[in-house]
């Protein structure tokens, strides 16, 4: 009867476990909750063997775990390590291990620093563990000085964010303009500052870079550098050694692209800002008489077009102050053909004109003639002819509408096609453009007086806006009261640039010359502008800074 009474309740034990592992058995079957935080947090290393900072290293394997799965990204251009070998450790990921296994011999009595870089992302949501680094002894010392500092935009002054610090070995600085990428670096945290640890006692260079494609080697086309101008005697832990970064010049002149466009016109891209461009079509000469040439504000660009398109081939050449550059050749099919279109942009914000400007339209194409009786304007609904298009003066894809614009009414100008003609008799699809003149009283003056540091120099101050766009500039030499009128309401800022050699432009720096890139003060003071509103400041310049 006992032995009933066990097995009776024995069974039921089994029914009431077994009914509790099936309500929470299909309850797994389902997905998890929905949602959530979003991982943020990079992979976390639990265990190193050897331990890092391992003194009299004999290893030929370092194993690290870690937290959660990892993948390595771009480890060819992140990983290094330092001094260099002949033949680099091989990295394999294993479960949740990194496995880094040195077949070349290593140096007796020396440190060497493995850097990372970014090559160490989780796999779900590729958080980067950044700057991470192993560092290992194989002798009874470790190296253990180091080199720290700041670095910033030479232009904006804002710091560098994820950029590359290194240093090298002042017998190795011919790496710099070679293709060996940099070993011994750091990147900088979202302050611009930086620190190289397990350095030994050395003569160093000491640089900074903004990469495009990450692979620790400076690429003048695409790069910029930054450097500290004479060698660092590393005797000690040495702090406050900063560096601004700027995009050198470069020293050879280069066509870097040219294309004959879809339209007929030519496209010239250089590598080279040219303060007195110009262009000669020297084959066929009949051509050069009447094309027409347009470069960029900053002389890197320019848009040729041509009035004759029946040639095989025609040589253009590039000069910079009369001194020939390059010659260009194009060449082109005799059945190839040509698509223009007479198309322009306007000078309307947000349906408004500024009161302070006329009335612009620029086209993408040369236009030859303009017929005023093909434009219909219309002012609160009332036909005008009491208008004039003019020409710019100093823009031939500009033309203005002239007129005595009126506050609060609407104006509507209708271009019919063939308003305007363009080069080989291009006429423009009709468009209309509708707007309103802005009030003065949405527009704004600051006056600001410069108090200059130092007699004899020469300064320039730039406006710019929220942007960091130029609005305007000028030359300061002396202490001056500015007004800089009619602008439109929103947040403006000054910098000042120390032109030493007084030549009106900010002049870049040359890394291989050593010269450092003429220094860049920026006002910290937000300089807004109210509508209808002067704004009176003063801004006190300080001595060009070291």
């Amino acid at each position: 009867m006992v032995k009933n009474s066990l097995l009776k309740i024995a069974r039921n034990l089994i029914y009431t476990f077994s009914g509790i592992s099936l309500i929470y058995g299909c309850a797994s079957i389902g997905p998890g909750p929905q949602g959530g935080p979003k991982d943020k947090t990079p992979p976390k290393i639990l265990s190193m063997v050897p331990k890092n900072l391992t003194r009299n290293f004999t290893a030929k394997k370092i194993v690290i775990q870690f937290d959660e799965y990892f993948k390595l990204v771009d480890q060819y251009k992140q990983f290094s390590i330092s001094p260099d070998l002949a033949v680099m450790p091989t990295l394999k990921v294993k479960n949740k291990s990194l496995e880094i296994t040195f077949t070349d011999s290593l140096e007796k009595n020396t440190t060497y620093t493995l850097n990372f870089g970014k090559a160490i992302a989780d796999v779900n949501e590729g958080n980067v563990l950044k700057n991470f680094s192993y560092v290992f002894s194989t002798g009874s010392s470790m190296d253990s000085l180091s080199i720290s500092g700041h670095i910033k935009d030479a232009i904006t002054g804002k710091p560098l964010i994820e950029g590359v610090a290194f240093v090298l070995p002042l017998a190795k600085d011919t790496a710099i303009f070679g293709k060996k990428k940099a070993s011994i670096y750091t990147l900088t945290d979202s302050s611009g500052n930086y620190k190289i640890n397990n350095l030994r006692s050395n003569t160093y260079k000491v640089y900074a870079l903004k990469e495009q494609n990450s692979d620790k080697i400076y690429q003048q086309s695409s790069d910029e550098i930054g450097f500290v101008k004479e060698p660092l005697v590393l005797k000690k832990d040495t702090q406050n050694v900063n560096m601004v970064i700027f995009k050198e010049d470069a020293t050879v002149f280069r066509v870097n692209d040219r294309r004959l466009n879809a339209d007929g016109s030519i496209t010239l891209l250089f590598n080279q800002k040219l303060q007195h461009p110009g262009i000669t079509i020297i084959e066929p000469k009949n051509l050069d008489l009447n094309k027409e040439v347009k470069f960029n504000k900053t002389g890197d660009s320019v848009k040729i077009w041509l009035n004759d398109m029946n040639f095989d081939s025609t040589k253009v050449s590039i000069t910079n102050n009369g001194k020939l550059l390059q010659t260009v050749n194009f060449n082109r099919g005799k059945k190839d053909t040509y698509k223009r279109v007479v198309t322009a942009t306007d000078n309307i914000e947000a349906n408004l004109l500024n009161p302070n400007k006329p009335f612009t339209l620029t086209f993408g194409i040369p236009v030859e003639t303009v017929d005023p009786a093909k434009i219909v304007f219309m002012e609160d609904s009332v036909a005008n002819t009491n208008f004039k298009v003019k020409k710019d003066s100093l823009d031939f894809l500009s033309y203005h509408i002239l007129y005595p614009w009126k506050p609060n009414r609407i104006y509507e100008l209708k271009f019919k096609e063939g308003a305007f003609t363009a080069i080989f008799n291009t006429k423009n699809k009709e468009f209309t453009k509708k707007f309103q003149l802005a009030k003065s009283d949405d527009y704004g003056t600051l006056k600001v007086k410069i108090v200059t540091p130092e007699p004899n120099k020469q300064y320039l101050l730039e406006v710019t806006n929220e942007n960091k766009a130029i609005v305007n500039s000028l030359v300061v030499s002396k202490d001056t009261t500015v007004s800089f009128n009619n602008y439109r309401a929103g947040k403006y800022f000054i910098r000042i640039i120390y032109d030493t050699n007084k030549n009106g432009v900010w002049d870049t720096g040359n890394v291989k010359l050593g010269i450092q890139p003429e220094k860049i003060w920026n006002e910290p003071k937000e300089l807004s502008i109210r509508a209808n509103w002067d704004r009176n400041e003063t801004i006190t310049l300080p001595k060009e800074p070291q």
